[in-house]
């Protein structure tokens, strides 16, 4: 699976809600010190809800030993400011992507020790200015583990229908279309199941 890398998070319920995605996905997560929080903080502890016992997490004093942990790895840094397209990468299971802070994002010290070819954008509309890092690692989770999978797959001629539980700007469902497609699938239906909360 890959390694996710929170570097020096702000938002304790956004690192919460990034736990219970790698307890679900089989990602690692990494945490880089400074925290903006404590990891017994109630907001962190709530949106991460049980998953935290069981999540396989690292917490690091600094940039530098976390470099040195995932030294094995290819390391990604998902960016505004990158130069590739993140659907566009050919991934490996162990490939570590790593995202900033959610009120400043990575410094340029930080996006330095990555080569323009790892320095990963997910594309947004013209007059956006980010994207939240929780969604962010949503789609960088699912869609990264999806590209590794469809990569090695031969479905030339194959008929599909992705189903999914949440739909937001459809961004998930969109990229892995695009993946299959890439594959040789000839044709995808998407579907999305979800119950309309009633409103007292």
């Amino acid at each position: 699976m890959f390694e996710i890398v929170l570097y020096e998070p702000e938002i304790p319920p956004n690192t919460g809600n990034i736990m219970r995605l790698c307890a679900n996905t089989g990602c690692r997560l990494h945490l880089v010190r400074p925290l903006g929080f404590s990891l017994t903080n109630k907001q962190l502890a709530r949106a991460g809800m049980d998953y935290r016992s069981g999540i396989d997490y690292v917490v690091h004093d600094d940039w530098r030993r976390c470099v040195e942990e995932l030294a094995a790895h290819r390391l990604f840094a998902v960016t505004t400011r990158g130069n590739q397209r993140y659907d566009r990468v050919g991934y490996q299971a162990g490939d570590a992507f790593v995202f900033g802070p959610e009120t400043r994002g990575l410094p340029q010290s930080v996006l330095e020790d990555f080569a323009p070819g790892n320095r990963l954008v997910i594309p947004m509309a013209a007059a956006s200015r980010s994207i939240n890092l929780e969604p962010a690692t949503s789609v960088g989770a699912v869609t990264f583990n999806t590209c590794a999978f469809v990569c090695d797959l031969d479905l030339r001629g194959q008929h599909f229908a992705v189903v999914n539980d949440v739909l937001t700007t459809g961004a998930t469902l969109n990229e892995l279309a695009h993946n299959l497609r890439r594959a040789g699938a000839i044709e995808i239906q998407g579907w999305v199941v979800a119950r309309t909360l009633r409103q007292d």
